[in-house]
């Protein structure tokens, strides 16, 4: 992985939050629209999960969005690839897959964690 892929990855993060804002947004404004007797409104339930929904995977990207921004900073110290558990190397293929793993494989099953 180099700084253009990170980049790449980055950009595509900011996207999809992006997306979920508006998302939100436009569930709000629908939400809005509707009426505020949830005993009675059947969609008072489904507009409160889905914005749930959607502020968890807001979460979710936002996290990732962090976790690129530290890769791109231990790509620019030298130490991006380098497994924080031991010190040995990650492999690519872990890298390709998750371009901001901390751990190489054995670390990151050790410590039950994905990243």
């Amino acid at each position: 992985m180099d700084p253009a892929a990170l980049a790449a990855e980055r950009a595509r993060v900011d996207d999809r939050i992006a997306s979920l804002h508006h998302e939100l947004a436009s569930l709000a404004e629908e939400q809005a629209l509707t009426s505020h007797d949830d005993e009675h409104d059947p969609e008072g339930v489904t507009i409160a999960v889905q914005r749930a929904q959607l502020q968890g995977l807001l979460a979710a990207a936002e996290r990732d969005r962090a976790e690129l921004a530290g890769a791109a900073r231990r790509f620019a110290d030298g130490s991006y690839g380098v497994c924080t558990g031991c010190g040995g190397p990650i492999a690519p293929e872990r890298l390709e897959a998750l371009p901001a793993a901390r751990t190489c494989i054995s670390c990151a099953t050790r410590r039950g964690t994905r990243r």
